[in-house]
């Protein structure tokens, strides 16, 4: 959450594969005028519009949640909670934010890339009402994200159930967009298993946590760098440049020099900018081999066995073995293995030979040459 009609949300980098199987390079051409690495003071759907169109690859944004809170919060023994009772949370009515939500995603919109997409957080007090506006003005619907906190705040009147997530929206510029998503980076980190849709991340505390002169929190709402860096790692490429119209204590700016991203921040409380901009010089960015990725398995080169017949490489007629000499296959002229009566790629016939569903047949397969298998 951030200053209304600004900034706040917090965190941290760069990467390779679109879902189309494109591999993105690190060295890019910035679009001219844009304001990349800075923060922008002022209202942010002011600056916003004067951001040129097309120019940023993703927009993070972490808006005033409009939490409506209608007194003091207290603990059981009467004593103070420090929640968000800022006034940039506060607005007059529900149309108010609407409207207000309606300008601030119109203008990420027209900044976005053509295949740019869009990040926003919230709670159930204001996502639902984000959600619909976003699909009513062309945004695409990608997953809806629940951070689960591993440490929330517990419900002190007991009157209803303990409030222990967040709601991110992740959203493609359109339908047709092209958008970016590191599917086998994020499964090879997750013990090669799917990532899911609900995030188990703590909040933010310790020394990440920035605080004021008098040691009090200096933002209210400041997002866990480690947020951040899933959000960056998932779906941006290393040299994208990513926009946060609601910048907070930086956050966003932090994870993206470190990642190699670039940011742009939009914010108007000159405490938080302070703070921001503090925090942002003194991070040191990863060498690029810590967030480079390796290309997808879907922009591999695909080199069909056939091509090495036609190479002259391999011979039909010839026999390939595994390499404990248990299997052996007869290769046919057209691309094929014959096993005994059964004709299938070499994947299929080793799948075959070893009585299993599948078989990488490239690094099973051997062809002797010289007296020796070649793999």
């Amino acid at each position: 959450m951030g200053t209304l009609r600004t900034g706040a949300a917090d965190a941290s980098v760069r990467i390779g594969v679109q879902r189309t199987g494109q591999f993105a390079s690190a060295s890019r051409i910035e679009p001219t005028g844009s304001p990349v690495d800075q923060i922008l003071a002022g209202d942010c759907i002011a600056e916003l519009e004067k951001l040129p169109a097309g120019s940023v690859d993703l927009v993070f944004a972490d808006p005033p949640y409009n939490l409506q809170l209608g007194g003091d919060l207290r603990r059981p023994d009467d004593s103070l909670v420090d929640a968000v009772d800022d006034d940039w949370d506060k607005f007059a009515s529900f149309s108010d934010y609407d409207a207000f939500t309606r300008a601030w995603l119109l203008a990420c919109r027209r900044a976005l890339k053509p295949n740019g997409a869009l990040w926003v957080i919230g709670s159930y007090h204001n996502i639902f009402r984000v959600g619909t506006i976003l699909q009513d003005i062309g945004f695409w619907m990608l997953n809806d994200i629940v951070w689960r906190k591993a440490n929330p705040m517990p419900n002190f009147r007991g009157r209803r159930f303990t409030n222990a997530h967040e709601t991110m929206l992740w959203a493609a510029r359109d339908q047709k967009s092209k958008y970016t998503f590191h599917y086998e980076a994020l499964k090879g980190g997750n013990e090669d298993t799917q990532v899911r849709s609900d995030w188990h991340i703590p909040l933010c505390t310790g020394e990440e946590r920035l605080k004021d002169a008098k040691g009090a929190k200096l933002h209210p709402t400041q997002k866990p760098e480690a947020l951040l860096a899933r959000v960056l790692l998932s779906s941006t490429n290393p040299g994208d440049v990513v926009l946060d119209p609601f910048f907070g204590t930086g956050t966003s700016g932090a994870v993206a020099k470190a990642l190699g991203r670039h940011f742009i921040g939009i914010e108007r409380d000159p405490a938080y900018i302070a703070g921001a901009t503090a925090r942002i010089a003194a991070v040191k960015p990863l060498p690029p081999e810590a967030f480079l990725t390796a290309p997808s398995r879907r922009t591999d080169v695909r080199v069909p066995f056939l091509s090495l017949i036609e190479a002259g490489l391999v011979r039909p007629g010839e026999v390939v073995h595994d390499e404990r000499r248990r299997h052996a296959a007869v290769i046919r002229a057209d691309g094929n293995l014959a096993l005994g009566p059964a004709v299938g790629s070499i994947h299929k016939i080793g799948a075959l030979a070893q009585g299993l569903p599948a078989c990488n047949g490239w690094t099973f397969w051997h062809v002797e040459r010289a007296g020796k298998a070649a793999a």
